[in-house]
């Protein structure tokens, strides 16, 4: 562990002292993992619960939904991804008003552990970097530690956790599989419908550097209400924490067929 993070080595630390730990999977895990299989290889790792930051998502949505229906001339950039709201801040600081003010879902998933799983400590793991910065920075009093998925498959390596029959029995403790489709750019708006009640005029969908640099300069000129952002070209899907040489249209293939699994039922 010498060449490791800091949250590696703090995890397996606690992992080894045998504390109690929630995982929080951020969507975008099918990306690089299988389901079932990756529940099952948490729990074998020493986890306690494996939980969907979808579920959490559900509570974003909800929020920001009321924010929405009760001020109706009220504007919003949307606020999950900590890659944008570092941008504003720094370089758009005119735009922080805007910031819709409403929990991402790895801080409600984590409201919610703390709810339903009372003295547990959450562990979010996802594609985001940035997230490390979310949780330390902003919201210090949820405890969050946060890992990459690269920084998972390091421990999986660390602790020589491979696949198990068994894995393919596991399921999530606490599930939300309405909001899976959050990682695909547009996947906020698509899964709170936003287009029921906003127009083409008041409604956009942006993903990527270059598009969303122009989408922040244009925004107080605009007539738009909400504004569905994310940093990462086709959203947290090509989040620098993956691993996954796929291309973007086969990283959305996998995360449709998790959210698509659900429906089915």
């Amino acid at each position: 562990m010498e060449n490791s993070s800091p949250e590696i080595c703090k995890l397996i630390t606690a992992l080894e002292a045998n504390e109690r730990l929630v995982v929080m999977l951020a969507p975008s895990f099918p990306v690089d993992f299988s389901y079932p299989e990756i529940v099952g290889k948490l729990k074998r790792l020493g986890f306690t619960y494996v939980v969907e930051v979808a579920r959490g998502a559900m509570e974003t949505n909800r929020e920001l939904l009321e924010l929405i229906k009760k001020n109706p001339k009220a504007r919003f950039i949307t606020s999950p991804c900590p890659a944008i709201v570092r941008l504003i801040r720094n370089k758009y600081p005119e735009l922080v008003e805007f910031l819709a003010p409403v929990d991402s879902p790895m801080c409600q998933t984590a409201k919610l552990v703390r709810q339903n799983f009372p003295g547990l400590k959450p562990v979010f793991i996802g594609p985001c970097p940035p997230k490390k910065a979310e949780a330390s920075q902003d919201h210090p009093e949820l405890g969050i530690t946060v890992l990459t998925y690269k920084e998972l498959k390091e421990i999986f390596a660390i602790k020589h956790i491979k696949e198990d029959s068994s894995d393919f029995m596991a399921s999530f403790d606490m599930t939300g599989p309405e909001t899976r489709l959050y990682p695909i750019s547009g996947g906020l708006a698509q899964s709170a419908a936003l287009n029921n009640f906003l127009t083409d005029q008041e409604l956009d969908v942006i993903s990527g550097p270059r598009l969303v640099e122009k989408a922040l300069k244009d925004f107080p000129k605009n007539r738009l209400r909400v504004l569905d952002i994310l940093f990462c070209d086709g959203g947290c899907i090509a989040g620098a924490g993956i691993t996954s040489s796929l291309s973007a249209l086969k990283r959305r293939e996998k995360v449709i067929a998790h959210w698509a699994s659900a429906t089915m039922k």
